[in-house]
């Protein structure tokens, strides 16, 4: 325990030596409860909240992700939409929605249609966005004219925009999940962003919640300290913290509910 302090200690006073992580550790919510979903899921979107904004010149990616499928179940591909704290763009602020035709191929990137918003280094995925800590942002994937959006609600403004189109296939959406990529180290100094009102659409107009959150952390002692807890508005993933919940435990969704 002692070693691991010193270690953080060390890690903080040498910002100037700082190498991001090349391997992400993902930290994942994986959605429970839809498989019995007699209509087929055709949107999916949940609230995310930065609480506390990361300090050191890593990525740092927060996203709900799906597969789409069409008729026969066939896997068509999957994507992530998300906001990220990205050196890369102005005052490390972005959003990014983008995928893989073949979720195992990195090279099997899916086209897209051209977003309204700017970015810095060009990225057709990543785009420059000023989120800001403490405002609930609205996350939405769902059918657009030509294939999926990705769209972002500005709770506090009341404003949305559709980052981009993505040119996949598949009519209904499957294997839901949100996460935190992370290219930090785990002795970085803390940070937290909340999960809350997750939500499916079907094709009949139904929205339904998933019954639970299974959370997933990443193996090996770099990532001892992630936690993922509930408060009352949802569920928070924490860096730089003793972990109180187990690999592999269920959170019922109502437990972190903002109306429950």
């Amino acid at each position: 325990m002692l070693f691991h302090r010193l270690r953080r200690m060390s890690d903080r006073w040498r910002r100037d030596a700082y190498d991001e992580r090349p391997v992400g550790g993902g930290f994942h919510l994986w959605w429970q409860g839809l498989a019995a979903t007699r209509q087929p899921i055709v949107a999916c979107e949940v609230t995310f909240e930065v609480l506390r904004e990361p300090t050191v010149p890593a990525l740092y990616f927060w996203a709900i992700q799906a597969s789409f499928r069409d008729p026969q179940g066939a896997h068509l591909g999957a994507a992530h939409l998300g906001l990220q704290w990205n050196a890369r763009h102005p005052d490390h602020r972005a959003v990014n929605w983008g995928g893989y035709a073949q979720v195992s191929d990195v090279t099997s990137i899916l086209e897209g249609t051209d977003s309204p918003l700017a970015s810095t280094p060009n990225d057709p995925n990543t785009r420059d966005f000023p989120w800001r800590v403490g405002v609930p942002y609205r996350l939405a994937i769902r059918h657009g004219e030509r294939g999926w959006e990705g769209s972002i609600t500005d709770t506090d403004l009341g404003s949305t925009i559709v980052v981009r189109e993505l040119l996949a296939g598949g009519d209904r959406l499957s294997d839901v999940v949100m996460w935190s990529e992370l290219f930090c180290r785990g002795s970085d100094p803390p940070s937290d962003v909340r999960w809350s009102d997750p939500a499916v659409i079907t094709a009949a107009g139904e929205v339904i919640e998933p019954t639970g959150l299974r959370a997933m952390y990443p193996g090996g002692p770099e990532w001892r300290r992630l936690d993922t807890s509930v408060d009352r508005v949802g569920v928070v993933q924490s860096t730089d913290r003793r972990r109180s919940l187990r690999h592999g435990s269920t959170i019922p969704v109502r437990a972190g509910s903002s109306d429950g």
